[in-house]
C-alpha cells in the first residue's frame, strides 16, 4: 500500500513538473537592396521604376494627392515555456519598411523607411 502510494505522488509529481520549451523563429525577410534605395531619387523616379527595383508593393495606399507605395519585411522570435498548468511565451516580431510617396503623375516625393527586423529578439515575459 506504502509503496503503491509513493509510486502514485512520484507519478503525479513528474506529471506535474515536466516542461516543454520552445525557440522559433520566423522569416519574412529577405533585405531591402540598399543600391537600389540609392537608385531612388524624389522628382525624378516614376512607380514603374520603384516596381521595377522593388517588385509590386505589399500595400497601395490612395491618398488624396497621389499614391503610397509600401514594402515590409520582417522577422519574428518566439520563445515558450509550456509547464502543465500555466505557460510563458514572448513573441517579438519587428520590421524593415520602405514606404515611396508617389504624386498624382506616379512621381516619387518623398521616401520613409525603418529598419529594425534584425532586433527581434528571444526572451521571456517576466
Amino acid at each position: 500500500m506504502r509503496k503503491a502510494r509513493l509510486t502514485m505522488i512520484l507519478a503525479l509529481a513528474a506529471v506535474v513538473f515536466s516542461a516543454c520549451a520552445v525557440f522559433g523563429k520566423g522569416k519574412d525577410f529577405k533585405p531591402f537592396d540598399q543600391a537600389a534605395l540609392q537608385q531612388v531619387t524624389p522628382g525624378t523616379t516614376t512607380a514603374a521604376d520603384v516596381t521595377r527595383l522593388f517588385g509590386p508593393p505589399v500595400k497601395i495606399v490612395k491618398l488624396s494627392n497621389g499614391n503610397a507605395y509600401m514594402y515590409e519585411r520582417s522577422t519574428e522570435k518566439l520563445t515558450g515555456l509550456w509547464l502543465v498548468v500555466v505557460t510563458f511565451a514572448n513573441w517579438d516580431t519587428q520590421h524593415d519598411r520602405v514606404v515611396f510617396f508617389l504624386n498624382g503623375q506616379d512621381i516619387v516625393t518623398h521616401v520613409g523607411s525603418s529598419f529594425t527586423a534584425e532586433a527581434a529578439s528571444y526572451g521571456m515575459p517576466f
